[in-house]
């Protein structure tokens, strides 16, 4: 099973096509912006509590039998700050 290429952050919906240095993810795939993941979130899934890391890049050649997912996922309330330890 490929690895699901969400096309936005779950915060601000900012678009975050396939090839994107900027889209950050947790290890159930929730997908951030690299704004939101570290001034909001402060590298934290807000969803799971895990690490948000940066998303590999799927060679373009594998889009084409692999391609990204279309389905958007947006909090609507929009994420809230994850409060220090």
């Amino acid at each position: 099973m490929a690895l699901e290429l969400r096309p936005n952050c779950e915060c601000c919906d900012r678009d975050l096509p396939p090839d994107s240095l900027d889209a950050m993810m947790c290890s159930f795939e929730c997908t951030y912006c690299r704004d939101c993941a570290t001034t909001v979130l402060d590298g934290k899934c807000p969803n799971c509590g895990g690490e948000l890391v940066r998303r590999p890049i799927r060679p373009a050649a594998k889009l084409v039998n692999n391609p990204a997912s279309t389905k958007r996922v947006l909090k609507a309330e929009g994420c809230t700050p994850v409060k220090a330890a």
